[in-house]
């Protein structure tokens, strides 16, 4: 009986759970990791696509059929974005200015804006809800069907193949829808200003030369093409590396759409701080 006692008192009590603070703490710390991993995965596949992308052979119809699928194929509803924006932004300018006696502004503050910030951001997050959707969920789907695998069984590297092409298709075509959604929605505001706002046409037009400079459309088709390549590469990053069947494929999807939006914003501000 006492050796018994002895044994129940010797033992240790259970382990407390940690407290809220300490797994808060940890939660953070586990995100933190996974973060940085998963930046060092994109950046080296970053690396791979720009290896594999100037090696032979040169898939040019994959490229070209890439071409089309991303700025083709996206041309109508850019073109139709940046007119209502346009036509948005010059309403609200317009009312704005009024107060001031300053309605001649409209022009070349619609055309600042929207070369500058809106029509990079805007044709980028496009591509993204169209193509960059159908980027990640194609190849996750490619990837849990063994698709992927069966072209490294045939010798053909699926980076080289999969990868290069549709990365390009971003880098080349963002900035062209760039373009185009400035000038679509130079004309909204151009018809908002002049057909219902009152300002002459010689106005509008005078001060938007006077005030747009190549430059400030020279700055949005850089944001276009750093925006089209981050969009292309985190999409194809998603996809290329889904994993656990169709339910996979659409969490992959999902967190490329996030983490594309998140990367356009955050790489709006830093390179509008290096332009200037």
């Amino acid at each position: 009986m006492a050796s018994e006692n002895a044994q129940k008192v010797e033992q240790p009590p259970p382990p407390r759970p940690p407290s809220l603070i300490v797994q808060s703490i940890e939660g953070m710390g586990r995100g933190t990791i996974e973060l940085v991993e998963e930046l060092g995965n994109l950046v080296t596949l970053g690396f791979d696509v720009a290896r594999w992308g100037v090696r032979r052979p040169f898939r040019l119809h994959n490229l070209f059929f890439q071409l089309d699928f991303v700025g083709v194929g996206s041309i109508f509803i850019v073109l139709l974005t940046g007119l209502f924006t346009g036509m948005v932004f010059a309403h609200q300018s317009a009312r704005a200015f009024e107060m001031f006696d300053a309605a001649s502004l409209v022009g070349p503050t619609v055309a600042l804006t929207l070369t500058r910030e809106l029509a990079p951001v805007f044709s980028a997050l496009m591509v993204t809800m169209r193509a960059g959707s159908a980027m990640c969920t194609e190849l996750g789907t490619m990837r849990v069907t063994e698709q992927v695998d069966a072209l490294e069984t045939m010798a053909v590297n699926p980076v080289q193949y999969l990868l290069v092409p549709r990365v390009l298709a971003g880098l080349v075509m963002v900035p062209v829808l760039t373009l185009l959604f400035d000038t679509s929605g130079i004309l909204g505001a151009y018809f908002v200003s002049v057909g219902t706002q009152g300002v002459s046409a010689g106005t509008f037009i005078n001060r938007t030369q006077q005030w747009l400079d190549p430059q400030d459309v020279f700055e949005g088709l850089i944001k276009g093409a750093v925006f089209g390549l981050a969009v292309a590469l985190v999409c194809c990053f998603k996809g290329y590396n889904a994993a656990g069947g169709a339910k996979g494929v659409g969490k992959a999807t999902t967190e490329a759409m996030v983490s594309s939006a998140l990367s356009i914003f955050i790489l709006d501000f830093v390179v509008g701080v290096l332009l200037h």
